[in-house]
């Protein structure tokens, strides 16, 4: 049994602490907000992730995850430190690195032995270096350690499997021997481990997500092709991922990419390029597309229902992503205060994200279910693809809404159906401008 100590209890630190300990580590996770660690310490959960409040119980009743705001209590007789904090964007895109200074400069000052410090937070090409001369010139008495970069490439809402099944572990660092015992903890997972050296090993996560966010945008720039050319982009993206070279996963059209990892982390690599005199074309066009989609939505709206003005409008869906309540970056965001902006009043349900939404969203009202959202309405805008919406009763959707109006910004339903049931709908790329089926 090893000991590890994960900083920072957010998405990726509180996912890794339940993981590594289920796999019997005796694993502590410290954070500095007290709050969180004492509605932790009592099974409560900060964030929502389907199983992790199963998998935290079920290890801190076992005695292998604990919690503390300690850092004397998490590096007691620890061998491996994981920093798993926060790394918002600045204001031109670079990422803030200010919680991982402090958590290496508290380190630094704390440890009394021997370290091994894995830097687990997606952090700028050059960070594992940094990290470690803040170390050297925070210690007050030099002890050694090694730092190794280990990405993250976790989902969120399937980040548990993700952490348990992963594709590949990615290691760097300049101490070869601190990267083998890193990758002694992963080999329970049987995943093929990538050794490298400290800035590949953080440009492999930047690359990684840069390249899911463009296929992304590829496939919202080709839905826009279909719409005006007659092509139906759901068969277009089947016909494409057949291709090996290609695949299916990210190539379904919508609202675009939202959440708190692609959208941070394109702005912040293309930082880095133009920093360092680099232009990088592709991944501006890949934000511009993105960027794009959220205002399209109200246009092809407006269009449906000509004007905007003291309409209803029930959104089904405000998290960026089925299966979390993250609402970072989501993009009925930006659609609600637009609508909201043209003169419409915003009800809106979410299985699982309102208590995150609602003081972030003052102007929409939060309904119990989805029909409470489409009562009265004068059109539906599907936002997110959670499964309750795929399986409505769209016969009782219809009878409910003051007009049969649905902009399925997702595509989960299929565009005869929708209007042999008398729904004037559109969904994006499907072929047709709006007459097809009319």
């Amino acid at each position: 049994m090893k000991q590890i100590c994960v900083i920072g209890v957010g998405y990726v630190g509180l996912v890794t602490a339940a993981c590594f300990s289920d796999l019997g580590n005796r694993v502590i996770a410290l954070d500095i907000a007290e709050n969180k660690v004492e509605m932790l310490r009592k099974g409560e959960m900060p964030i929502y992730e389907p199983g992790l409040k199963e998998l935290v119980e079920r290890n801190m009743r076992a005695g292998r995850l604990s919690f503390t705001t300690s850092y004397e209590e998490g590096l007691d007789g620890t061998q491996f430190v994981f920093i798993a904090v926060g790394t918002p964007s600045g204001v031109d895109g670079e990422a803030d690195l200010r919680y991982v200074a402090q958590a290496s400069e508290t380190v630094a000052k704390t440890m009394k032995a021997p370290l091994i410090i894995v830097n687990k937070s997606t952090v700028p090409v050059g960070t594992g270096d940094w990290v470690a001369d803040i170390i050297r010139k925070a210690q007050p008495q030099a002890i050694p350690f090694s730092v190794v970069s280990c990405p993250e490439f976790l989902r969120e809402g399937s980040a548990i499997s993700d952490f348990m099944q992963p594709h590949r572990t990615v290691l760097g660092s300049l101490d070869l021997d601190a990267a083998e015992m890193v990758a002694q903890l992963h080999l329970p997972l049987r995943a093929p481990i990538v050794l490298t050296d400290l800035r590949t090993a953080e440009m492999i996560k930047y690359a990684s997500n840069a390249f899911l966010a463009t296929k992304i945008s590829f496939i919202n720039e080709i839905a826009n092709i279909c719409e005006a050319l007659g092509a139906d982009v759901k068969e277009v993206a089947v016909g494409m991922g057949y291709d090996k070279r290609i695949g299916p996963m990210f190539l379904d059209a919508g609202l675009g990419y939202g959440g708190s990892c692609f959208p941070k982390d394109v702005k912040a690599l293309a930082y880095m390029a133009a920093d360092k005199g680099r232009h990088p074309q592709l991944l501006y066009a890949v934000m511009d597309i993105n960027n794009d989609r959220r205002p399209m939505a109200v246009t092809r709206l407006k269009e449906m229902l000509g004007d905007l003005q003291g309409k209803i409008i029930g959104l089904f869906g405000l998290s960026f992503k089925p299966n979390t309540d993250d609402m970072r970056d989501a993009p009925a965001l930006d659609i609600a205060n637009a609508l909201i902006e043209a003169g419409a009043s915003v009800q809106a349900y979410d299985p699982v994200a309102m208590m995150v939404a609602e003081p972030i969203m003052p102007g929409v009202k939060m309904c119990a279910d989805a029909y409470k959202a489409a009562e009265g309405a004068d059109a539906v805008m599907v936002v997110t693809e959670w499964n309750e919406f795929k399986q409505i009763d769209l016969q009782k959707l219809h009878d409910l809404m003051r007009q049969p109006v649905v902009f399925d910004g997702r595509n989960i339903y299929e565009p005869e159906i929708m209007h042999r049931l008398g729904f004037h709908y559109r969904g994006l790329g499907r072929g047709y401008n709006g007459s097809k089926f009319e």
